[in-house]
């Protein structure tokens, strides 16, 4: 079976409930992002994944995708890797998208107009398409721990997209993907998947 590569974005932080764009601001979780790591690492011990025994296991260094990691039970196998911090947002870091539009009187959009001062698409895509080329040259599946905006990213490269089809790609906190493979062909096996928290 060709290797596929199981996402999980950190569970809750402030600035993720209030919509702040957090990228190396290293917000904690809250304890309802602690309850839901929890919840996440149950059914991933659970059928059909039984713990991922064979599975390699990365994470972003920040503590919010590091904690989610470790409450979900995969942080003695973990490495942490860069290539999986967030989107560096630069001048926008903080800011909620409305702030953003009202403070550059435009109508902002990240996976269009990308960020000041901080990191390009290109650069960004880059960093994904190095995660992307390391999970498809395993010889199994990799597991890795990240943020909203890198992951969403790397669902659109593994798809062969441009970085900005991953605006299209919702994610929510805790929540759960695979991104595999149908007929030999990248697909999307599983996307956003919180029914661990229902």
């Amino acid at each position: 079976m060709a290797p596929r590569i199981l996402l999980v974005r950190h569970g809750k932080t402030e600035w993720s409930s209030t919509g702040q764009h957090t990228s190396r601001t290293d917000v904690p979780l809250l304890d309802e992002g602690r309850r839901d790591a929890r919840l996440l690492g149950e059914r991933l011990k659970s059928e059909p994944w039984n713990g991922l025994p064979d599975a390699e296991v990365r994470t972003s260094p920040l503590s919010r995708a590091r904690e989610t990691c470790d409450i979900a039970g995969f942080a003695d196998r973990a490495a942490q890797w860069d290539a999986l911090k967030e989107w560096d947002y630069g001048a926008y870091e903080g800011l909620t998208t409305k702030q953003i539009r009202e403070d550059t009187g435009s109508d902002w959009f990240i996976w269009r107009d990308g960020v000041v001062d901080g990191e390009s698409m290109s650069a960004v895509a880059d960093r994904a398409d190095s995660v992307v080329e390391w999970a498809r040259s395993a010889d199994r599946d990799v597991l890795v721990f990240a943020h909203g905006h890198i992951l969403r990213v790397l669902g659109a490269r593994w798809l062969g997209r441009e970085v900005r089809f991953g605006g299209c790609l919702s994610l929510s906190p805790a929540s759960f993907s695979v991104l595999g493979w149908a007929y030999g062909e990248p697909a999307i096996g599983r996307w956003n998947d919180t029914g661990h928290l229902d």
